[in-house]
């Protein structure tokens, strides 16, 4: 049997490529991100067609994911196939009565789509197409232990990277313009984001993953003696885990410059609601992983914040006005009229641009293309029935996580769980008044969350996956 390691690695460029051409949030960017998904996909089903590698277990126990992804993708195609427009009427009055519109200038319809924008559509169903696809790929190529850790530290070091690379240009108050687009580092570290909510996005995944990291490297040994316990710190302070800890403490610092009031509110929720599902959960947490997470917290906090801007933080919560919720919240609450004219399908993916002018006042005048809100932007688009698939994909998600906090014995394992399940609430929470989720790149980091989810419960240390070699704790 031949390798797949080389689709392994171009994964992994392909991954740390994803957040550098702002957050691959431009034509050209996601396409690019698209092709190459498609791509290693295609590659690997040949390889799998001409038996050269082999479907690994957490691919094919994974069927209630691909059950779903399934179902809301023939959702999204259902929008651009042409219907007769009793049908349309049927199915989304409203949309049918947009469309029937342009009736009145003498042109005849002898079919109609759910999607009032089917352009933008086609865009979004190829986007969700690869969405899905990051999520096999990272089922299928991460297939043993090795690779495992060797994607999660791709990720989290080039965050690191990145990170610092945000902060020094924030420290020096840069202003540039950069793939065309004008990024003010001056005020805030947004790395190669123009929006610091979605560099924070990206910070709060990545750190969860860092953060597994250090969980899978914990030791069960216990110091019954003072010497023993200063002979473990040593060790620790001397071993690669320090480095991470160093990374961590740098993508914190890089959190907290980015003065992102609901992406660090995420952050240190979501360690905190992980944290106590993985401590009350596990039959195998030991008391260093209850240190471990206790140190996090402190450190990071009290002592890397207060150095970095965690007192500008602060200061920006308590100053925050009425009016900056309001502008926050505004699109988010005039499409709730959006959604009840569009209840079941939605207007249609990538459409909210089109069809939200049409709900705001007279008096807001910004141009919105993104509701600031995922929730809202997904009801409004691909209706209540394509949030709530969705709501379902991410729940059994997190059931599978949960489930290997409570079964594995496995560091590694209880490690990529524990960042699945940080990392997701992470962007939910964020999502209520942000929309990461609609940036390509953290929509693909946010798969990959998701997939390590059921490798962290499927993914056995004799699954030989692909036909590599076996791999050995």
């Amino acid at each position: 049997m031949k390798s797949d390691k080389p689709l392994f690695w171009l994964l992994l460029c392909l991954l740390v490529w994803a957040p550098i051409p702002l957050g691959s949030n431009r034509m050209w960017a996601w396409s690019l991100l698209e092709v190459g998904i498609f791509a290693l996909v295609c590659a690997w089903l040949l390889m799998w067609t001409a038996g050269w590698v082999r479907a690994p277990s957490a691919l094919v126990r994974a069927w209630p994911a691909f059950a779903l992804l399934a179902l809301w993708l023939g959702e999204q195609v259902l929008y651009v196939v042409p219907l007769p427009p009793s049908w349309v009427a049927l199915l989304s009055p409203e949309s049918a009565r947009m469309q029937h519109l342009t009736d009145a200038l003498g042109i005849a319809r002898a079919s109609m789509t759910l999607s009032v924008d089917p352009y933008a559509t086609r865009m979004a169903i190829l986007k969700g197409l690869a969405y899905a696809g990051a999520f096999f790929l990272v089922l299928v190529l991460a297939n043993n232990r090795q690779r495992i850790l060797t994607l999660a530290r791709a990720l989290v070091y080039a965050a690191v990277v990145m990170s610092i690379y945000g902060v020094l240009m924030h420290l020096a108050g840069v202003q540039e313009e950069y793939f065309g687009s004008f990024i003010d580092h001056a005020s805030q570290a947004s790395a190669t984001y123009v929006n610091r909510n979605h560099f924070a996005g990206y910070l709060e995944m990545t750190l969860a993953l860092g953060i597994g990291l250090l969980i899978a490297g914990l030791s069960d040994r216990s110091a019954d003696t003072w010497r023993r316990f200063v002979t473990h710190l040593l060790d620790w302070v001397l071993s690669p885990k320090m480095v991470l800890r160093l990374a961590l403490c740098i993508l914190v610092i890089a959190l907290t410059t980015t003065h992102s009031r609901m992406g660090n509110t995420g952050f240190f929720s979501s360690l905190l609601v992980a944290g106590v599902i993985g401590i009350a959960l596990s039959r195998h947490a030991t008391r260093n992983t209850v240190v471990l997470l206790a140190s996090l917290i402190v450190i990071d906090l009290l002592i890397v914040g207060s150095w970095f801007g965690v007192e500008k933080l602060a200061q920006r919560l308590e100053q925050t006005t009425m009016g900056e919720v309001e502008v926050r919240e505004e699109p988010a609450a005039y499409t709730i009229a959006m959604i009840r004219d569009y209840p079941l399908f939605g207007s249609g993916p990538g459409s909210f641009y089109v069809t939200f002018p049409r709900y705001r006042p007279a008096t807001v005048v910004n141009f919105f293309d993104f509701a600031h809100n995922d929730y809202a932007q997904f009801a409004s688009e691909s209706g209540l029935l394509g949030l709530a698939i969705l709501g379902l994909l991410v729940a059994v998600t997190l059931a599978a996580a949960v489930k290997a906090q409570w079964l594995r014995r496995d560091p590694l394992m209880r490690g990529m769980s524990f960042a699945c399940i940080m990392g997701v609430t992470a962007i939910l929470i964020h999502s209520w008044v942000d929309f990461n989720l609609q940036i390509p790149a953290n929509a693909v980091y946010f798969m990959v969350l998701l997939a390590l989810g059921w490798v962290s419960l499927h993914s056995g240390r004799s699954d030989n996956g692909a036909g590599v070699r076996r791999e050995t704790d």
